[in-house]
């Protein structure tokens, strides 16, 4: 942190504000990786003692980090580096190995695991008839404490009989029951969080939120899980390669 710190060198001959100054110099190091996932940022009272400015031309800088969802603050303890998980548009990667990847510590909130019967969407997508059975998995989906996203599945029985089972990774559950998701067609669109949504998600009524939609294949090709997720759009970036 003190090397950050002795970095960061502002100019008030400069046209751009200090304030401004400041808030790009921190974003320039939080993406350099001077600070990870959870740390704590220097107080608006260290940066304004060490830069020389005002506490209130540190905390616009601070609040220009909160509006892009690079910090946040927690009142009585500080400002910290808010976890973002950057998910390839075109790799098959599970939530809990995305997290690992990134560096962060996943865990899960579950919300409901249940036996029921599927809906007519349902049956549709996973090709399912009346009278089959679907385990359902509803859970709070964390980055080192933090709610990122609301995730709901829906698997038929024969893949997975029991919900309860599902303790951690559902994708690495189902390669140890023998029955892995091999590919995946996915669909992101935007939705506005209703009320039971924002609550759930910590996030204001209304909010934007990505909705991935992921219907998994089996080996033999057959359907084998459809899952909905609702992602925080301040915790997720979605990166795809284009080639000519």
């Amino acid at each position: 942190m003190e090397s950050t710190l002795a970095r960061l060198k502002l100019d008030a001959d400069q046209p751009t504000p200090l304030y401004r100054q400041l808030a790009q110099q921190l974003v320039e190091a939080i993406e350099a990786g001077d600070w990870e996932a959870g740390e704590a940022l220097p107080s608006e009272r260290v940066l304004a003692e060490r830069l020389n400015v005002s506490r209130i031309t540190a905390r616009k800088a601070l609040d220009g980090l909160v509006a892009q969802g690079l910090i946040q603050r927690t009142r009585g303890s500080g400002t910290f580096i808010a976890p973002r998980l950057n998910q390839s548009l075109t790799r098959l990667t599970s939530f809990t190995e995305l997290l690992v990847q990134r560096g962060h510590r996943p865990s899960s909130r579950w919300l409901s695991r249940a036996l029921s019967t599927p809906s007519a969407e349902e049956s549709l997508r996973l090709g399912l008839g009346a009278d089959h059975r679907v385990s359902r998995l509803k859970r709070l989906r964390l980055a080192d404490d933090v709610v990122v996203a609301v995730e709901e599945s829906c698997l038929p029985s024969h893949v997975l009989a029991d919900p309860d089972s599902v303790t951690h990774s559902l994708y690495r559950h189902l390669d140890n029951l023998g029955t892995p998701i091999v590919r995946a067609l996915q669909h992101v669109s935007a939705v506005n969080a209703d009320a039971e949504l924002a609550r759930l998600a910590e996030v204001p009524e209304s909010q934007a939120l990505l909705m991935m939609t992921r219907l998994g294949f089996l080996a033999d090709g057959r359907p084998g899980e459809l899952t909905v997720t609702y992602c925080r759009t301040d915790y997720y970036d979605f990166m795809v390669e284009l080639t000519q």
